[in-house]
């Protein structure tokens, strides 16, 4: 039937992922890491978080309260493209 593998391909989920920062860690800091700890992130407090899918970067935005949850208000998307590669498509391969 028409358009049913389309549909079906629009199910599947991915990992979403939004990145507050990052930073390279020595395997020593690593293990003295205790409850309390605080790792320092190269991002200011006022800087976008990154939005990742499959752990590739598509978009960034604001970091939002809603309701007692953490959310995120996009202000950047990558093109469908982008987001379809993301996903897992292999650079190369056509693109519906």
């Amino acid at each position: 039937m028409p358009g049913t593998l389309e549909t079906s391909v629009l199910q599947i989920e991915v990992p979403v992922v939004v990145r507050v920062g990052e930073r390279q860690m020595r395997m020593s800091e690593v293990l003295a890491l205790v409850p309390g700890s605080i790792i320092e992130l190269n991002k200011r407090s006022e800087d976008e978080l990154d939005l990742l899918i499959n752990n590739k970067q598509i978009g960034n935005g604001t970091a939002v309260k809603v309701g007692e949850n953490f959310g995120l208000r996009v202000s950047y998307i990558g093109n469908v493209r982008e987001r379809i590669e993301a996903m897992g498509a292999v650079e190369g391969e056509a693109v519906v």
